[in-house]
């Protein structure tokens, strides 16, 4: 598609709403960063939101861009990319997005858009134009990513609990109410690096699809602040239903606790994005968290309620595509 076909009023228009979905990211994803830390008392809600926004923020200067070109250019084939497929795949996320929100499941934001570019690309073109390397490696993630922040917390878990074997609960508690502090912080800042980059890559799949830039020039760098600032802002205003399920329901997470999901889950993303891998925050910190819960007691994690995340993310997905290929197909009706 030339840059003529395309006019700057619809290229805008767009990135707007790819901006509004980064909201939104942020928005539906600050209980990822803050449900324990919020949980434990150690930081007010608020206090918990402006610090995961500064870091989300601060992502922009240590992470390379290797998830937004996998986004960008490795979902879907850039020559079927049109106005019309970013339309679908963006209001796919953005309308799973809202349904998993309002009954406060944690699903993940960045399947939600990977959903979307696929459902809104095979409505266009045909299976033919996915590309399975990138949708493998993501779709593996799904499972690895919980599986690393799981195995990661327990053993962290297990080895505190040796190490402090002789102090009393009460100072290890003062001791791990501070160091959460730092755990949540690295976790924001994975946070703000992976998801991110996810609507970077799509504003750039557009503007490349468009002809306002090449496929080998780098990513404009207004896109690059606009996405980090935009992710930042949603996550100050929080999804609070979402907290209460990731800080309450799945397990019981004091100070020390808390500190080794959050640390494991850092850790689970700055493999994954150092690696080019759209992984989900939500899966890797529920992970984490039931690690926790699992080495203090099997009893101590409520297998329902994750039983149950683990449906919400195996349905979003194809659930995502599905509203794509229809906002896709409405979107040529009517705007053709």
């Amino acid at each position: 598609m030339e840059g003529s076909q395309l006019g700057l009023g619809i290229v805008v228009a767009l990135v707007l709403v790819a901006l509004a979905f980064d909201f939104m990211n942020g928005f539906h994803d600050a209980a990822n960063s803050i449900a324990t830390v919020v949980s434990t008392r150690v930081l007010k809600p608020y206090q918990a939101v402006v610090l995961a926004a500064f870091f989300n923020f601060v992502a922009v200067f240590v992470f390379h861009l290797s998830v937004a070109s996998t986004v960008g250019k490795g979902i879907i084939d850039q020559g079927v990319v049109d106005h019309y497929v970013v339309f679908g795949a963006l209001i796919g996320a953005i309308a799973w997005n809202l349904i998993t929100w309002w009954y406060g499941i944690p699903s993940s934001s960045s399947h939600a858009l990977i959903g979307g570019i696929v459902g809104a690309g095979v409505a266009k073109a045909g299976t033919w134009a996915l590309i399975p390397a990138g949708i493998l490696k993501t779709v593996a993630f799904i499972f690895i990513s919980p599986l690393i922040g799981l195995v990661l917390a327990g053993i962290l878990l297990i080895a505190i609990s040796w190490i402090f074997r002789r102090t009393t609960p009460s100072r290890v508690d003062r001791l791990f109410r501070k160091l959460q502090l730092f755990s949540s912080s690295m976790y924001s800042l994975g946070h703000g690096g992976n998801d991110a980059q996810k609507t970077i890559g799509i504003i750039w799949m557009l503007l490349i699809a468009a002809g306002y830039t090449g496929s080998a020039d780098p990513v404009p760098i207004w896109v690059v602040v606009a996405c980090y600032v935009t992710i930042g802002l949603g996550t100050m205003f929080g999804g609070w239903r979402i907290v209460k399920t990731m800080g309450q329901r799945i397990t019981k997470i004091r100070p020390v606790g808390g500190f080794c999901a959050e640390l494991s889950g850092s850790a689970a993303l700055f493999l994954a994005t150092w690696l080019g891998i759209p992984v989900s925050t939500t899966h890797t910190i529920t992970g984490s968290i039931v690690g926790v819960g699992a080495v203090q007691s099997v009893s101590a994690v409520r297998w329902g309620v994750a039983g149950d995340l683990v449906w919400a993310w195996i349905l979003t997905i194809p659930c995502s595509a599905f509203i794509a290929a229809i906002a896709w197909g409405i979107a040529r009706a009517v705007l053709a």
